[in-house]
């Protein structure tokens, strides 16, 4: 997950105010959850063991070497199509049911962070590599050793059944979800690119994420539940001069500043925040070397965060404008570089209000919420656009603990409860069975 600045914030507000228990009552249990939960549980010590290794020995995007090989080769155990090398380094993994259906998609993203871990553990990882010409530790900050884990349990459970689902599922393992290196393209869009919903097609998808909420909880959100997340760069050049003598130059320091305090007015007038929320933020300003010299050119840049597309393409127009604008009216010039990057992680409405119940009754209703928004990103996004999907939150934060104490994702004291990875295997299994179960007897379109 893109968890740029993220901050203990939305964990601890959310807790305290922004959740509300959904009161609707869980379906009975079936046959089929008393097996999804017998054989979960049997399935423990391995997810755990999983997850260990894969914490020990985490690698960054588009390097998933030897994750992608432990994956590859559980999967092949398991009797499964497997492709490997899919976006570099992705594996997936395709499951024929014993009846047939649908194609669902479960997901879970593979790479660490160049973070050195901090936390006392013992796998705690001790792995050192180079990123961007720095040595760097390498550390699974943001929990997705959990995800792969989880869903290689999944994948077990799930085989074990094969006899009884009703459609395929496939398992797609991911990497780069947290960008790929420079100068190399990866994560969700290239193994789109490279037909991983293709062959057979996928009809619906699911994925999760540890965060910090009490451990085996379930937080979910119909619509934009993560922001889409586009960055800019802006050189503004104007005409280099002696401080004592700004009139003979065009001065970009103080343009920029204009700029810039124009740009706050897009939120703040421009947007109907009563329809949803969005940022624009200011992540850094670079000019000048003497106190008397007025540069020759001044360069910031940040990021813009929205939780719908016309939102998002609005700003976008106006951000060009006020910065374009204000240059030439100053007698300066401006360069622009807008990445757009992914979008909004938006829940399908109809499928969210469906599936929901499984959720509930996989866990329990008391275990499942409503979320809020939350302004982090996930490159899930993508393949929200290729078919409907659904992604939620699963807590790692053990009972009593403070959320306004613990370390967030990112963090190199990032800790995740592996008393969550059961709850995980079922969530994620009960959606498979039910979707492909619902679905069996419609017709494709």
């Amino acid at each position: 997950m893109r968890v740029r600045d993220l901050t203990i914030l939305f964990s601890a507000v959310t807790l305290a105010t922004g959740l509300a228990p959904v009161r609707s009552t869980a379906q009975a249990p079936t046959k089929m959850d008393a097996e999804v939960d017998r054989r979960a549980k049997s399935l423990e010590a391995k997810v755990v063991a999983w997850r260990r290794d894969i914490h020990e020995h985490p690698e960054l995007g588009n390097r998933e070497f030897r994750t992608a090989k432990l994956v590859a080769e559980h999967l092949q155990e398991l009797g499964m199509e497997v492709k490997t090398e899919v976006g570099h380094t992705g594996v997936i993994g395709i499951l024929k049911g014993g009846k047939p259906g649908p194609v669902v998609a479960l997901r879970a993203d593979m790479d660490a962070l160049p973070v050195a871990e901090e936390v006392d553990l013992p796998f705690k990882s001790a792995v050192r590599t180079t990123y961007n010409g720095q040595d760097v530790g390498v550390m699974h900050a943001c929990g997705h050793d959990n995800h792969v884990a989880i869903l290689m349990g999944v994948a077990e459970l799930l085989s074990g059944m094969k006899s009884e689902l009703q459609g395929t599922v496939k398992f797609i393992f991911q990497p780069a979800e947290e960008g790929a290196p420079a100068g190399e393209e990866g994560g969700a869009e290239l193994m789109l690119k490279e037909g991983a919903f293709d062959n057979p097609k996928v009809d619906a998808v699911f994925g999760l994420h540890v965060f910090p909420f009490e451990t085996g909880k379930i937080v979910y959100r119909s619509g934009g539940l993560m922001a889409s997340s586009d960055s800019y760069k802006v050189v503004i050049r104007g005409r280099q001069t002696h401080g004592a003598l700004p009139w003979n130059g065009i001065d970009p320091i103080t343009i920029s500043s204009q700029i810039i305090s124009n740009m706050q007015s897009i939120v703040s007038r421009q947007v109907d925040l009563t329809l949803t929320p969005a940022i624009l933020t200011v992540g850094y300003i670079r000019g000048g070397i003497r106190v008397n010299i007025i540069p020759d050119s001044v360069e910031f840049g940040g990021t813009i965060r929205t939780f719908d597309e016309p939102t998002r393409d609005s700003i976008l127009v106006r951000f060009r404008r006020i910065v374009t604008g204000l240059a030439t009216a100053n007698g300066a010039t401006a360069t622009i570089e807008l990445t757009r990057g992914t979008p909004v992680t938006f829940n399908d409405p109809a499928l969210t209000e469906r599936m929901a119940p499984s959720l509930r009754r996989a866990l329990g209703a008391d275990q499942v919420e409503i979320g809020r928004q939350t302004t982090t990103a996930e490159d899930f996004s993508l393949f929200q656009k290729a078919a409907p999907g659904v992604f939620y939150f699963l807590g790692v934060t053990p009972k009593g603990t403070d959320p306004s104490k613990i370390a967030p994702n990112h963090s190199p004291r990032f800790f995740a409860d592996e008393g969550a990875l059961v709850p995980g295997v079922k969530a994620l299994s009960t959606l498979a069975i039910d979707y492909l179960a619902m679905n069996a007897n419609k017709p494709k379109m």
